[in-house]
């Protein structure tokens, strides 16, 4: 029988009931509409097709589909996990979106006190939401769905506070996200882990194991999280040109991190066959790797080294076994290259739209002839390139002290007795918190219940 202490009778319904009426009370008092979504704003000279909806709404789109369709295939890898591993996905996605928007909305209040909701906050939420899907991989099939909201609740803040530091004081470049969402979420969720470690579990599960329709479903999470993936890395980049090199640096990494995760997973292997965890997951390297650099002047060439680095860091490294260790162990160093290479000789005038902390600072004489050739452009901080790398290394120390520290609280926060922890033997195992069908773990046969004593064939 199972145990009392994972029931989720009361703690999941008082939990998301407690949460929604704090989340109402602060949308009721602190959200209203962006200009672009409110009509008082309206007029007869407004042009609708120029409401950045029609911008950024398509952007949106493709990253609902990573987040919801992507991730939720993907952590359903596991033979007796895969209700689990969707719906607890879609669960707390859903959550961590809605407590994205207020987190990251009171650092950007208006001087009337008020988050403007538009399409743009719905897009950087799904980006907060991206790093605890990440994490979530880390803990999967070890926690509760009432332990995941709670981490939910945390992580999101602390991911918030993170972002708000490294962008505001210490000022890089990372469009695709490789330090702020990858690097975050990688070592956030391998402090949670270390956390709630499991001596018992530490040689293995004899559930923690797939089937080829668990396989073939965490596949095709990969494909939808191939295919959409230079939106993932564009999003928010700046318009034209550099949101152009965005999608072709991040097409051609994810290119070639696929067919380099191909050939090692074939060498690798003891009997020359395909692994097709290789396939689920490193083949994605790529897309991570150029993240830091995607919008830069980096050459195609860079970027398709740059998907073969990320995917043979991958492959190499003793952690890439697991969705978040593969995530976070791809090379960022070069990066900080391309930007202590960056020069007005290959960037032109637009060096300082691309880096803005390194345009000319307020009255330098350099900034008003810049502003002539790019009119618009805002003062800056007046950084060399090198200086621009400290600052990008001193990102990536910062990143991983907060997230580790994070990740170390909420794990001990997890730990605690009433958050319908399952025990070491339930692990893995949908049948702790769902329903599940009469053939569940029984491939072509019926199961029988747990509370029957009738045998079913």
């Amino acid at each position: 029988m199972l145990k009392q202490s994972t029931s989720l009778k009361v703690r999941l319904p008082a939990l998301v009931v407690a949460l929604e009426v704090v989340m109402l009370f602060l949308y009721a008092v602190f959200v209203t509409y962006d200009d672009d979504a409110d009509a008082k704003m309206q007029t007869n000279e407004t042009r609708p097709m120029d409401n950045t909806l029609y911008r950024d709404y398509h952007f949106f789109a493709d990253v609902q589909v990573m987040i919801f369709v992507g991730f939720g295939c993907l952590l359903a890898f596991l033979r007796l996990y895969g209700f689990s591993g969707m719906v607890f996905n879609f669960l707390t996605a859903t959550f961590a979106i809605q407590w994205a928007i207020l987190v990251q909305g009171y650092f950007q209040f208006y001087s009337d006190g008020k988050i403007h909701l538009g399409v743009i906050n719905l897009l950087n939420a799904e980006f907060a939401c991206a790093v605890v899907l990440i994490s979530f991989g880390a803990v999967l099939g070890k926690v509760s769905p009432v332990q995941l909201l709670v981490m939910a609740l945390l992580e999101v803040p602390v991911f918030s506070v993170t972002e708000w530091a490294v962008l505001k004081y210490i000022k890089i470049n990372d469009a695709g996200g490789s330090i702020l969402i990858h690097l975050f979420a990688c070592y956030f969720g391998l402090a949670v882990t270390f956390v709630l470690f499991r001596p018992s579990l530490n040689d293995g599960h004899a559930k923690d194991v797939t089937c080829y329709q668990s396989d073939i479903l965490s596949l095709m999470g990969t494909l939808f999280l191939w295919v959409f993936w230079p939106s993932f890395n564009s999003a928010l980049t700046l318009k034209g040109d550099d949101q152009h090199r965005a999608v072709l640096h991040t097409f051609i990494g994810l290119s070639s991190s696929t067919l380099t995760a191909f050939a090692f997973s074939a060498m690798l292997n003891k009997r020359g066959k395909l692994t097709l965890a290789d396939i689920q997951n490193v083949t994605l390297a790529g897309g991570v790797t150029v993240g830091a650099t995607v919008d830069m002047m980096i050459t195609p060439a860079a970027a398709f080294a740059l998907g073969v680095m990320g995917c043979t860091a991958c492959m190499t490294s003793a952690a890439s076994t697991t969705f978040t260790a593969s995530q976070g162990s791809s090379p960022r160093w070069r990066g900080i290259c391309a930007i202590l290479l960056a020069t007005e000789e290959t960037y032109g005038p637009s060096l300082y739209e691309t880096f803005a902390y390194r345009a000319p600072p307020e009255g330098d004489p350099k900034l008003l002839e810049l502003q002539k050739l790019i009119p618009g452009l805002k003062p800056g901080l007046g950084r060399s390139g090198k200086e621009q790398a400290v600052y990008q290394v001193a990102a990536l120390f910062c990143t991983v002290s907060l997230a580790a520290l994070g990740g170390i609280v909420t794990g001990f926060v997890l730990k605690l007795p009433f958050l319908a922890s399952p025990s070491d033997e339930w692990c893995y195992d949908d049948e702790v918190f769902f329903e599940v069908p009469s053939d569940f773990d029984s491939p072509g046969l019926l199961k029988v219940p747990i509370d029957s004593q009738e045998t079913k064939v």
